[in-house]
């Protein structure tokens, strides 16, 4: 019989650069496309990490004053929820399924949106708007959550992200 695993070489010490910062772009506005970047930009936080939040086209929803609280879940071409494209797009099965996605998260005591960004901003993560998202759909200052730090261009972002890990979301 052949053998199917070999002894390894004793593991070697390996000199790791650990990150030092991430900043994490959100683009999508269903809690699926929201949830992953608060969870990423709180566990660096939790971990020293310095942390940024740019919010881009529909992901600018999670930092609206009046879209915050009506997130739901995407079930039309959603392949996570595994339903075919025609029952996701059954009248309510988005309220369900955000309903349902809620109740787990609340079970795991994973906090809301706006508490989220909430705990992320007071830890010292950054948040901020995307300046020409901004203008394109006709927003103020004043259309956002007091957590925005500002609403910067994409070479702004950038400059803030010197040195840092870009994560997509």
């Amino acid at each position: 019989m052949t053998q199917l695993y070999h002894e390894l070489e004793p593991a070697q010490e390996v000199e790791r650069e650990l990150i030092e910062k991430v900043s994490i772009v959100v683009s999508k506005g269903s809690l699926d496309g929201i949830y992953p970047a608060l969870i990423m930009a709180n566990g660096a936080r939790m971990e020293g990490i310095e942390a940024d939040l740019f919010f881009t086209f529909f992901g600018l929803d999670a930092l609206r004053k009046d879209r915050q609280a009506k997130i739901k879940v995407a079930t039309v071409g959603n392949p996570g929820l595994h339903m075919p494209t025609l029952v996701g797009a059954i009248p309510g099965m988005s309220w369900v399924a955000t309903k349902m996605m809620a109740r787990q998260m609340e079970s795991l005591d994973i906090p809301p949106i706006g508490e989220f960004l909430e705990l992320i901003h007071d830890s010292g993560g950054g948040i901020y708007a995307c300046h020409a998202t901004v203008e394109m759909f006709g927003l103020t200052e004043d259309d956002f959550v007091p957590q925005v730090d500002g609403i910067l261009t994409v070479g702004e972002f950038y400059d803030r992200s010197a040195g840092a890990q870009i994560i997509f979301t």
